[in-house]
């Protein structure tokens, strides 16, 4: 189930750098975006390791998109809550620190009205963000996914549920873009992956319209009242923690040919965080 040691590495590493640079480093982040590493590493094979089983990835040779991304997620969830213990027990007191985890995650908008559509929109969302935001807010994972999963899913111990349940003095969030959610039925013909588990299909477009003007990633489509929705979301759902933007941003295909002149002149990316500033504001308010 885990890596040999890999929780005894990491709180070992990360005492290290408490150690050594707790005097002048006040914020701690454990990890930033787990739902990336697992998903992109485990489950497409898109990122490092880069293991997926072959029929989501022809470039594969080597691994269980079903149950590698659950158990790799497990595992960084242990390694958090293992670090977060060592900084309260030994360091947090001197030191005056703060530490917590950066989340990734779109936000998800119902593809229709329709009860199912809704819940789905929820589904992807417990899959994304809940994820990790239930076990370090509740200890446990989300319903949907113990349901879904079965036993692909990783349990806590009791321990470790306890030991995660609160582990962070704040929360990382990373927003860039959304997704429509449409509740599927697909069984994918009983090969388990990550992707299928939800039960949802994810697109950008509604009705042949577009969900937000595309970037220069092909997945990244502007959509700036969804990190108003996300913010609003996690502090109804997850009793209001801090929360530290740490991600969020626009890139655009680059053009070789512009003048620089021309290429200076960035309206797009202004305009991209006027909105978003202006969504964040009024979630505050």
């Amino acid at each position: 189930m885990e890596p040999l040691g890999f929780r005894e590495d990491f709180r070992d590493y990360t005492n290290i750098c408490f150690r050594e640079f707790g005097d002048r480093v006040k914020n701690w982040i454990t990890f930033n975006e787990p739902w990336s590493f697992s998903v992109g590493g485990y489950s497409s094979g898109i990122l490092a390791p880069g293991r997926c089983s072959s029929r989501e990835n022809s470039g594969c040779s080597i691994g269980d998109s079903g149950k590698e991304p659950y158990i790799v997620a497990h595992n960084q969830l242990l390694a958090h809550a293992a670090a977060v213990q060592v900084y309260r027990d030994k360091y947090q007191g001197k030191q005056k620190g703060k530490i917590g985890i950066t989340l990734v995650s779109n936000w998800m908008i119902p593809y229709s009205n329709s009860k199912k559509d809704k819940d789905a929109a929820k589904r992807a969302l417990e899959f994304m963000y809940g994820w990790f935001m239930d076990p370090l807010t509740k200890g446990d994972y989300p319903l949907s996914m113990k349901t879904l999963v079965g036993n692909r899913l990783p349990r806590f111990t009791k321990q470790q549920s306890k030991a995660i349940n609160g582990s962070f003095d704040f929360i990382g969030l990373n927003y860039y873009t959304a997704r429509y959610i449409q509740n599927t039925n697909y069984s994918n013909n009983g090969n388990k992956s990550y992707n299928a588990d939800s039960l949802t299909n994810q697109t950008v477009e509604r009705h042949g319209t577009a969900i937000g003007p595309k970037a220069g990633s092909p997945w990244l489509y502007i959509y700036p009242k969804g990190i108003e929705e996300r913010l609003l979301y996690t502090k109804k759902t997850y009793n209001n923690p801090t929360i530290y933007i740490t991600e969020n941003g626009v890139d655009e295909i680059n053009n070789e040919n512009l003048p620089l002149q021309e290429a200076l002149v960035d309206n797009t990316r202004i305009e991209f965080y006027r909105q978003h500033l202006f969504h964040i504001q009024r979630a505050l308010k």
